[in-house]
């Protein structure tokens, strides 16, 4: 069984492939349209966009070409983040759907808990209002599943406080070196899935001796390791890129890394030289 056609599930019972194809900064047009193509001709079912990607046309048009079923394949996109009133969630979430041209979502996440040019402002407030929007959404049954995605432990107790539906998800940052351990914890003590963009830390992980040494015992690449820890570690990877032969080695991934590794790699220091929550991603 390839792991492109292994899942998580959600608290809800909804079926998430556990490997995801991220668009994050593939430009709209033939660049997107194309790596979507290529990654549902691979075998991925499960792809990752958002508003602020600027791409969702492009990988609507990708899914829709591609010839499966709709049910067989497992869409998100994103709310921006700069949208934290309730009437403007219901508006974005209907820009969202006619951009992709789709009937409904399976999964719907909140962008961040603060606009991008305010990133660690307070929006506690306007966070509760968004939430609720996005519960109204849930509740309507154009997308499967919500969630909220660059919300640390604080930002999810503060809409847990008057949710009536608990977040599904949680897509965070998140990496070999770069776990966010409280905020995993907290998420998954709450029955979120946590889903990790970035995970190969943007390409920096590539060059780290240790884990390519680590890699070279298990005969894969630096890239498929990372991606395998991410998996063991019971997240969610959104590998992302635009060449055919990255994205066919990012789904070779049938092998499992040894509780001794494991540990190695889970007290790694972190590996990048930055990591800041500011890309528009996850």
């Amino acid at each position: 069984m390839s792991i492109l056609t292994e899942t998580f599930t959600l608290a809800n019972k909804v079926e998430i492939p556990k490997v995801g194809f991220g668009t994050w900064q593939i430009p709209g047009g033939k660049t997107a349209y194309d790596a979507v193509a290529n990654a549902l001709k691979v075998g991925y079912r499960h792809i990752d966009t958002a508003q602020a990607y600027a791409n969702e046309s492009s990988v609507g048009k990708a899914i829709k070409d591609s010839g499966i079923k709709r049910e067989d394949i497992f869409v998100t996109s994103k709310l921006p983040a700069e949208i934290k009133t309730y009437d403007g969630a219901l508006a974005a979430f209907d820009k969202t759907m006619d951009n992709l041209g789709l009937k409904y979502l399976d999964l719907y996440l909140i962008h961040a808990p603060w606009p991008w040019s305010q990133i660690g402002t307070d929006h506690d407030r306007d966070n509760v209002e968004t939430w609720k929007a996005m519960e109204k959404i849930y509740q309507s049954g154009r997308v499967k599943s919500i969630g909220v995605s660059n919300f640390n432990v604080h930002d999810l107790k503060n809409i847990l406080e008057s949710a009536t539906v608990t977040p599904f998800v949680d897509q965070i940052q998140y990496y070999v070196g770069y776990t966010e351990p409280k905020i995993t914890k907290f998420a998954q003590e709450q029955g979120m899935l946590v889903e990790a963009y970035s995970p190969l830390a943007t390409g920096d992980l590539i060059n780290n001796p240790k884990i390519q040494e680590m890699a070279a015992k298990y005969d894969v690449s630096v890239a498929q390791l990372a991606l395998r820890f991410v998996i063991e570690n019971g997240v969610l990877p959104l590998p992302k890129a635009t060449s055919e032969e990255h994205i066919e080695a990012n789904a070779q991934l049938d092998f499992s890394i040894s509780a001794e590794d494991m540990n190695i790699l889970n007290s790694m220091p972190d590996t990048a030289p930055s990591h800041t929550h500011n890309g528009t991603q996850g």
